[in-house]
């Protein structure tokens, strides 16, 4: 698909790290009409607000980034907020969209959507074919309502609605909370605190042996804008009305002990890395297959320690933003 400088392009969910990350991507690619809304200028929520907002722009093209996400305690803790919340913004942002005349849109969802005991790599043939993960259920079922709103608009009306699933993202703009954030910012944060104590040793919880994929924000960001893009044709190549989603992910995996060690290194700490083998392992391996992507042109450039430093480096500069 040829490319429109001058569309006016919304990024809903701009403030966070997928969001924000897109928006420099589009910014670098030289996109010129770039729409953002805080919560001051649009409760996602409210669908009167979501239809008044779109009411009052002309918009092209919406990239659907917006989302209420946590790790396991905060999806274990307010499940109800979770599924409400997400369920609540991609309805509004999806139909105010089609009402618009909005016709490209990209919904961002997430690889929890897969099943627990999904065959590794997981393909995207792999959804609604066997029971979710508990602990965020409500969270992954909020995101396949996503994928099937958008299913469900291109097949009755006509739209170009497509979709992402990300595997484990980490970055800028990443949350590095002590309690709620996921296993990158919360290692990073461990081995730096450890670091300016003078700890002897950093232990991390379980075998280390679970296998898990990582991705880069930045990198996201560029797949993210570049299914977007495609042609028509292309795309549909690749996909089905009934299978349109995309997973999005490096295809390559790591130990959780390979990761710390790696964290261990970017951050500096020279004491000793234990882990706990008592403390919970989790699924064995997490891992997508991104062989629909790759057909599709694009594959992931930024390595796991070139990320790490990348975002070590962020996490340095707006330590402000996580003291307690």
């Amino acid at each position: 698909m040829a490319r429109d400088l001058d569309q006016t392009i919304f990024v809903a969910g701009h403030r966070g790290m997928v969001g924000s990350a897109i928006v420099r991507r589009l910014k670098v690619l030289g996109y010129r009409h770039i729409l953002t809304a805080g919560r001051d200028d649009v409760d996602l929520t409210d669908q009167a607000q979501v239809q008044a907002y779109f009411e009052r722009h002309a918009i092209d093209q919406v990239y659907l980034a917006a989302a209420k996400v946590g790790g396991i305690q905060a999806n274990n803790s307010y499940p109800a907020e979770f599924i409400y919340q997400n369920l609540m913004i991609e309805a509004n942002l999806i139909h105010a969209a089609h009402q618009a005349g909005v016709n490209k849109l990209l919904f961002l969802g997430s690889s929890c959507i897969y099943p627990k005991h999904a065959e590794q790599p997981m393909r995207e043939e792999a959804l609604l074919t066997g029971t979710l993960e508990p602990t965020n259920e409500p969270y992954a079922i909020a995101k396949i309502a996503g994928i099937k709103l958008c299913e469900s608009y291109n097949r009755q009306y006509g739209c170009d609605y497509r979709s992402v699933m990300p595997t484990n993202l980490y970055g800028p703009n990443d949350n590095f909370h002590p309690e709620n954030s996921h296993v990158i910012p919360a290692l990073l944060r461990r081995f730096h605190e450890a670091k300016h104590r003078g700890d002897r040793e950093v232990v991390v919880w379980g075998s280390g042996t679970p296998m898990r994929e990582f991705l880069h924000v930045d990198d996201m960001a560029a797949a993210s804008v570049h299914v977007m893009e495609l042609d028509d044709e292309t795309y549909e190549a690749n996909t089905s009305p009934m299978l349109s989603h995309i997973n999005v992910g490096t295809g390559v995996d790591c130990t959780i002990r390979e990761l710390a060690e790696t964290v261990k290194r970017v951050s500096g700490f020279e004491g000793a890395l234990t882990f706990d083998a008592s403390k919970p392992d989790g699924t064995p391996r997490k891992l997508m297959d991104v062989s629909r992507l790759k057909a599709l042109g694009w594959q992931a450039s930024v390595t796991l320690e070139d990320g790490l430093q990348d975002a070590y480096h962020w996490f340095l500069d707006n330590q402000d933003r996580f003291r307690r």
